[in-house]
């Protein structure tokens, strides 16, 4: 049996019902809870979004925002003088560009103040269905590890995965990969041991 159709299957039978950890109750505001989440975990953002989303909850509450009550809403997330820029900016292009909503395709998404092709593929596949995969650090490094992808840039280990992964698991494939990379398959001390996904990966097999 071919060892990635059997790696896929193995990753569907660990995570059956694989989910994105932001809380958000539109596509805006997922961009929006992806972009506080970069360096800073979920659970962190969920707690900021869940306060700030009942004052400002549209892509024309944000262009408004004053961008000091912005970075005071957002700073438990660290970088929030970067971030509040962002969210400001990429709102104000919705608002003047958009009419005030947020696009549907990946193009569009891209061409929004600070939004690149990460954000943008995790906002057309958790938001509107489109298959899409994501890398971000966990993606990354788990996809590598397991040889789904040899490559040195997430751009390269996007591409790869787009080969070797069914389109139609794309967006889980990149919950799959998130969650295993959060809990399990860690940068620092990953959790070998209780890994069931190790007979295919390199790095366990260089380690042990």
């Amino acid at each position: 049996m071919d060892k990635t159709f059997s790696l896929i299957e193995k990753i569907k039978e660990e995570y059956p019902d694989p989910k994105c950890e932001l809380n958000f109750g539109s596509p805006f505001q997922l961009l929006v809870a992806v972009v506080l989440s970069a360096q800073c975990t979920d659970k962190r953002v969920n707690q900021v979004t869940e306060k700030m989303f009942k004052k400002y909850s549209t892509p024309k509450d944000f262009a408004d925002i004053d961008i000091g009550v912005l970075e005071n809403e957002i700073r438990p997330c660290g970088f929030y003088h970067n971030k509040a820029k962002a969210i400001k900016s990429l709102s104000q292009d919705i608002v003047n560009k958009f009419d005030g909503k947020l696009p549907t395709s990946k193009e569009d998404l891209k061409s929004l103040a600070g939004v690149g092709e990460k954000t943008a593929n995790v906002v057309i596949s958790m938001a509107y269905g489109t298959p899409a995969i994501a890398v971000d650090t966990h993606v990354f490094r788990v996809s590598n590890r397991l040889g789904l992808a040899n490559a040195n840039t997430p751009e390269k280990t996007q591409a790869q995965l787009e080969k070797v992964l069914p389109k139609d698991f794309w967006t889980r494939a990149h919950y799959s990969l998130v969650l295993h990379g959060r809990y399990v398959c860690k940068a620092i001390k990953p959790r070998c041991a209780e890994c069931n996904l190790k007979e295919f990966c390199k790095f366990y097999a260089k380690k042990y």
